[in-house]
């Protein structure tokens, strides 16, 4: 042997597993609720089959994001930050500029700052839980089909970028992921033979029926 052993650099311990913390499995109206904000989580990481909106605890990763793209640092700004995605949203400005409301916009960023609440401890399981519920009729008196919901999802969130891209002048590069991008997500979310899908776990009727285990 050298004079010098060769010590193996310690690996960084992988954070655990969100079904350790959270290991009863979803009813199927319950993966419907969460999966209003499949078209948001886009992330490797992301979970969309949980209400913790990763697939490893990281409580601290959705209390920096809320605070930095959402100047959410309580309760109450959580709170307030919902009641004005139901309410009115971004679908007010879509609507003035295309005559459209897309609401599934808001919804999906509805229930995805709900979970991420709920992740960093703003707001405790039961009352995520009563939010996701809360958004439940506006939608489904709204839309007939997961394919309705994804393209009002995207409609809202053009007029979003483009107003964005507005207020940005040519400063590109940070801005939210291109169009295309989302257009990718959404038919990997719609292709009937994605059997990962959550779209296909839980079709749209599912809410419509009485609730089940899955």
């Amino acid at each position: 042997m050298g004079l010098w052993s060769i010590r193996r650099r310690a690996r960084p311990r992988r954070k655990p597993l969100a079904t350790e913390r959270y290991p009863v499995p979803l009813t199927a109206h319950q993966l419907w609720m969460v999966s209003l904000s499949a078209p948001v989580s886009r992330d490797r990481d992301a979970s969309r089959t949980t209400l913790y909106p990763f697939t490893r605890l990281d409580d601290e990763r959705a209390r920096s994001w809320l605070a930095e793209q959402w100047e959410i640092t309580s309760r109450a700004g959580l709170t307030r930050r919902l009641d004005e995605l139901a309410d009115s949203g971004y679908r007010a400005r879509a609507q003035r500029l295309t005559g459209v409301a897309p609401l599934a916009w808001d919804a999906a960023l509805y229930v995805d700052l709900a979970r991420r609440g709920f992740a960093c401890g703003l707001i405790g399981e039961a009352d995520a839980w009563t939010a996701l519920k809360n958004i439940v009729p506006a939608v489904v008196g709204t839309y007939a089909s997961w394919q309705e919901y994804a393209d009002h999802y995207l409609l809202g969130r053009k007029v979003w970028r483009d107003g964005l891209a507005g207020t940005r002048g040519d400063g590109q590069d940070d801005l939210p992921a291109p169009q295309q991008t989302a257009d990718a997500h959404l038919r990997a979310l719609l292709d009937p033979t994605d059997r990962s899908s959550p779209w296909n776990l839980a079709p749209w009727d599912t809410i419509s029926h009485p609730d089940r285990t899955r």
